[in-house]
């Protein structure tokens, strides 16, 4: 319980870290297109190894391949349906969504993850994928919403604590999970990482700052492997 408690403060802290500099600073665009890029390299390394291969090993490519494009599915139907609703000039509140949209699987994943002694590559992976996110949602809530410092920060610190909640919870119910529950928990977690990815974070890298940051991506996705190794 403790150790999931630290893992998923881990992932939540970095929200909080980010909300505060979006919303006291404007970092250059290319600083976030080179966090967002690293983010994506990290995260490309945890599906792989951390995700979808325990999750294919146990379950197979049936079982592991529907949860994959099942978790892909929730998270674009999703993501379409805050974009509809709230136009362009909400992204900052679709970002905040976006974030507990596939924060909620992943750390649910990580909290069961830890029963198998992983959890590194995955715990690296989505904290620092949240760091861009919180500060460039924060930072859009101030400058085009008019949102008071305190009340966007307090949006951000809630969204954390639910990270915190559900890695925890994860854990919890992990011991009264089977292992083919578990694979699927791990490849649903892993399809919406994927549609995160190739949505939102590297399109968005890649619109800010160019070419430039596919070697941002390596560098995260080595900085992972080796964890993970």
């Amino acid at each position: 319980m403790l150790e999931a408690l630290l893992y998923g403060v881990g992932t939540a802290a970095p929200l909080v870290v980010g909300a505060a500099i979006g919303l006291r600073w404007s970092l250059p665009k290319q600083v976030l297109a080179t966090l967002m890029a690293f983010g994506a390299g990290t995260m490309i390394a945890a599906v792989s190894s951390e995700l979808f291969e325990p999750a294919f090993q146990v379950g197979g490519p049936l079982v592991a391949g529907l949860a994959l494009f099942f978790g892909a599915g929730v998270y674009v139907i999703a993501d379409h349906a805050i974009e509809t609703r709230l136009g362009p000039a909400a992204i900052g509140w679709a970002l905040m969504l976006g974030t507990v949209l596939d924060g909620v699987p992943e750390n649910t994943a990580l909290g069961v993850t830890l029963t198998t002694q992983g959890g590194v590559v995955l715990l690296v992976a989505v904290a620092v994928g949240n760091v861009p996110e919180a500060i460039g949602g924060a930072a859009l809530m101030r400058r085009e919403h008019g949102f008071s410092h305190r009340r966007a920060f307090t949006m951000w610190t809630a969204t954390a604590v639910i990270l915190v909640a559900v890695t925890v919870l994860g854990n919890s119910l992990s011991d009264n999970l089977s292992e083919t529950h578990i694979a699927i928990v791990q490849a649903f977690a892993g399809g919406a990482t994927i549609a995160v990815l190739a949505d939102s974070l590297m399109p968005e890298a890649y619109k800010e700052g160019g070419w430039w940051v596919g070697m941002a991506t390596a560098a995260g996705f080595l900085t992972a492997f080796v964890l993970g190794g």
